[in-house]
């Protein structure tokens, strides 16, 4: 909270719920899209889950360097990479999915629209407080 934050930061026991319910659909498209794959006869298919899966995973991982980036690190500048690359290897995923099961790629649109906003969050605080974070620890914002 010693941080300048910008417009619209929702409060904080907003994000648990949310975030469960994301992982709730990620979980849930991946579960789709492999049981699509395990189905299919056709080698495309097939090939675009193992894609899939393999975006799935690096996705898993971007997503949980991102705290510690920011919050342990306080590093805002690799922690918006962070965050736009998650962005745009989901959009990536959502689109390899959709070629094996279009349930499992709509189901990653509100994670989409999360981590579009969750970019802003990231980008607007870094912004707002010069990128760096360190230089205004102990400073109360009014």
């Amino acid at each position: 909270m010693e941080l300048k934050q910008p417009p619209y930061n929702p409060p904080a026991y907003v994000f648990a719920p949310v975030w469960g319910a994301l992982y709730a659909a990620m979980g849930y498209a991946s579960y789709r899209a492999w049981a699509a794959a395990s189905q299919a006869t056709d080698v495309q298919t097939v090939m675009d889950a193992k894609h899939g899966a393999t975006l799935y995973t690096i996705q898993l991982g971007l997503n949980l360097i991102w705290m510690p980036l920011f919050f342990g690190f306080q590093r805002p500048i690799e922690a918006t990479a962070d965050i736009v690359a998650l962005l745009g290897i989901n959009g990536y995923l959502a689109y390899v999915w959709s070629g094996v099961d279009s349930v499992a790629s709509w189901a990653l649109i509100p994670y989409l629209g999360w981590l579009g906003f969750a970019a802003y969050l990231s980008a607007g605080c870094g912004y707002l407080n010069d990128w760096d974070f360190k230089k205004n620890k102990g400073r109360k914002v009014e």
